[in-house]
C-alpha cells in the first residue's frame, strides 16, 4: 500500500465532513421558523378543519329542523365538512 495514498476510511471521513458542511450552509440559508410561527401554523390548521365542519353541521341542523328528520342531514354533512376541512389543511400544508 502506498503511504501517500489516503485510506478508504479517510475518504469516507472527508466526504462526511463535506456533507456536514453543506448541511450547515443550507441550514444557515433557510433557518427553521420560530416557535411562535410554528404555533401559528398549528392554529391555522385547526381553524381550517373546524370551520368547514361547524358550517356543515349548522347547515345540517337547519335542514333537519326544516324537514323534521332528526339527524338525517346533520350526520352526513358533518362528515362532508370534516372531509373538506382535512382536504383544505392538507393542501395548505403542501403548498409551495
Amino acid at each position: 500500500m502506498n503511504a501517500s495514498a489516503p485510506s478508504d476510511s479517510e475518504d469516507r471521513m472527508a466526504q462526511a465532513a463535506r456533507e456536514a458542511a453543506e448541511r450547515a450552509r443550507k441550514g444557515a440559508e433557510n433557518p427553521e421558523p420560530s416557535l411562535g410561527a410554528r404555533l401559528g401554523q398549528i392554529g391555522i390548521l385547526g381553524w381550517t378543519i373546524v370551520v368547514p365542519t361547524l358550517l356543515a353541521l349548522l347547515l345540517g341542523r337547519w335542514l333537519d329542523q326544516i324537514f323534521a328528520t332528526g339527524i338525517f342531514f346533520s350526520a352526513p354533512l358533518i362528515m362532508i365538512g370534516a372531509g373538506i376541512g382535512f382536504w383544505s389543511a392538507w393542501k395548505w400544508m403542501h403548498r409551495p
